[in-house]
């Protein structure tokens, strides 16, 4: 199958976006042929017609598909606007800046590509069951969020276990220092015991060792609390993404909803509708007079 050289989670997403654009496509075709038809219906009831009968009814139709199709196209620029919007939104909040480049778009070389890979994902032969049947779920986050995403998590939860493993370290240190605390008190007793004057440089060595232990234990609360604002930081970045990718998904869903009303509601339809029949009236009441 053809490829859009993109990662697994941006190709769905093309996918997605193809698969409403087809949709929208298919609805605006649904209007134009029911243009035609309501003219056949309407006004195509007498075996012949003047010139300046057919010429009227080309006329009105012209005018009512110019208006469907100019309507669907300024549409479609609007939504192609909200998807770039989207994007930028998510880039912004990661402070990066992207860049388009226009003349890509008429780039027949990529065009074909992309014709290609559209017949490619929606053929009958082709099609996937799991992508056409199936409505795609938020993924998690380990999984399914942005590559920078990713890499910072990554990179936090690195930091994370450097920050364990040296809290393990020092732990060990402070048990270390404390054991041989406990062997210096045990040796300066017996020092008292034997050399009254050395007391001096024991009690020396005391307070040496009882700063060495309070500088350990004031390092050991520093790193601790290092790894716990670290710890809140990575949770608060994953709860926002999600939160961001839910509200992202119902936007998708209220625009849809909005296509599917805006096909039924369709003002151009309703007022050809009200055209032909008010030609309808002016032909049999001129024919009338005729007959007369």
């Amino acid at each position: 199958q053809a490829e859009l050289g993109l990662n697994e989670h941006h190709q769905n997403e093309v996918i997605s976006y193809m698969r409403f654009a087809r949709f929208k496509r298919g609805l605006c075709l649904k209007t134009v042929d029911s243009c035609f038809q309501d003219l056949k219906d309407s006004r195509l009831v007498e075996e012949t017609f003047t010139v300046d009968e057919v010429t009227d009814m080309l006329d009105g139709l012209r005018t009512v598909v110019h208006s469907e199709v100019e309507s669907e196209i300024i549409n479609t620029t609007y939504t192609n606007v909200l998807l770039l919007r989207q994007l930028f939104s998510q880039a912004e909040k990661w402070y990066l800046k992207l860049q388009t480049d226009v003349s890509d778009l008429e780039n027949r070389e990529l065009l074909e590509q992309v014709a290609e890979f559209e017949k490619s994902e929606f053929t009958s032969s082709n099609k996937k069951p799991s992508a056409d049947h199936i409505k795609p779920k938020l993924a998690p986050l380990s999984e399914g969020g942005s590559e920078l995403l990713n890499k910072t998590v990554a990179y936090l939860q690195e930091e994370n276990e450097k920050l364990k493993a040296r809290l393990k370290t020092i732990e060990t240190q402070a048990t270390a220092a404390l054991d041989e605390k406990s062997k210096l008190e045990k040796s300066l007793k017996d020092l008292q015991v034997i050399q009254g004057d050395q007391k001096t440089d024991a009690n020396q060595d005391i307070t040496e060792l009882e700063n060495k232990v309070a500088a350990l234990k004031c390092q050991f609360e520093k790193t601790l609390s290092d790894a716990t604002e670290n710890q809140k930081f990575l949770e608060d970045n994953l709860v926002t993404t999600k939160h961001d990718l839910l509200k992202v998904q119902d936007q998708l869903s209220t625009a849809q909803k909005e296509l599917e009303k805006k096909f039924q509601q369709t003002a151009a339809y309703r007022n050809m509708k009200e055209i032909l029949t008010r030609k309808n009236e002016q032909i049999k009441d001129l024919r009338k007079k005729l007959s007369k």
